[in-house]
């Protein structure tokens, strides 16, 4: 008789009002959560209790700046996460067929890896997946790693990180980085240099990467949450120097007044895993596409394809 009552309560209950509950989470905000979802804020705050009408329980705290959930709608904020990345596999598994990651692989990729790392990417993905297509969002590793929890993306090409539970991680390569100067550095003109040449307080460098500055390095440079051309264009105009991973090399080295140098030290770089939920319906064909950009990694100069279990 309870498990009937609680059917009957929850099935007034849609997958978009979950949606929208979702979206306040994530917001902080009703206002904010209204514009990124199209609805009224007076909707989506109607919508909002009803599910929390139908679940008997208050979710979030209402009345100040920002809104937080309540004890008890912490945990079931949880279970609406789940629910959802659920619901979206449901859906996955339906259009499947057999056609690999059911039509569409919704890949998330760092902004600075990006532009350098998909050109080789493109041609080679329809052969070896027909059928499928690649969607791309660029991004920041955080953001991308949230979504792909949240079942916004059905992989992510980061550096390694802490992850929650629930997701897996396969190391592809990696890239060392480079030096770009501005040519009238006195470093400019040398095949290799030692990190140890470099002048942290010169540094003009990548939030992403280096937020707290060079390791091993007294100073602090100047951190920038830029694109790697736009840092390009600060070390010309400002001089000193910046370190950008080695596949922009091709692009940055084609920009006015700009010099790039490569490292002797080779462990100075950054490292690229894949990562996707361990309950994707495309294990296999994910464990495939790692293994197609581990292929591509290897024609590419300066990468290093790095162990895998």
């Amino acid at each position: 008789m309870l498990s009937s009552m609680i059917s009957s309560h929850l099935a007034v209950v849609s997958l978009r009002d979950l949606t929208l509950v979702q979206a306040v989470h994530r917001h902080g905000s009703f206002n904010s959560a209204a514009r990124a979802m199209h609805i009224s804020p007076s909707g989506l705050s109607h919508q909002v209790q009803k599910v929390e009408q139908a679940l008997g329980t208050p979710l979030f705290e209402r009345g100040g700046r920002k809104v937080v959930p309540t004890a008890g709608g912490a945990r079931l904020l949880e279970q609406i996460d789940a629910l959802l990345v659920a619901a979206d596999h449901l859906q996955q598994a339906a259009k499947a067929g057999n056609v690999a990651f059911g039509g569409e692989l919704r890949l998330g990729v760092l902004a600075t890896l990006g532009p350098y790392l998909l050109p080789h990417l493109i041609a080679p993905f329809p052969q070896h997946f027909p059928g499928a297509h690649l969607s791309l969002s660029e991004g920041k590793p955080r953001g991308l790693l949230r979504r792909l929890h949240e079942g916004e993306l059905d992989a992510v090409l980061a550096p390694p990180a802490t992850v929650p539970s629930g997701i897996a991680m396969r190391p592809l390569f990696f890239e060392p980085w480079e030096v770009m100067f501005r040519a009238d550095h006195p470093l400019a003109g040398k095949r290799a240099i030692d990190i140890e040449q470099l002048d942290a307080d010169d540094a003009t460098l990548m939030s992403e990467s280096h937020a707290d500055g060079l390791p091993g390095k007294a100073g602090a440079g100047h951190v920038q949450d830029v694109s790697l051309e736009s840092l390009a264009a600060l070390v010309g105009l400002r001089g000193g120097y910046a370190l950008v991973p080695a596949l922009a090399h091709e692009r940055l080295a084609s920009m006015p007044n700009i010099v790039l140098t490569k490292i002797k030290n080779p462990s100075q770089g950054r490292e690229i895993a894949l990562y996707w939920r361990e309950a994707s319906p495309w294990h296999a064909e994910l464990q495939a596409f790692a293994d197609l950009l581990r292929k591509v990694a290897r024609q590419r100069p300066g990468l290093r394809v790095v162990a895998s279990d």
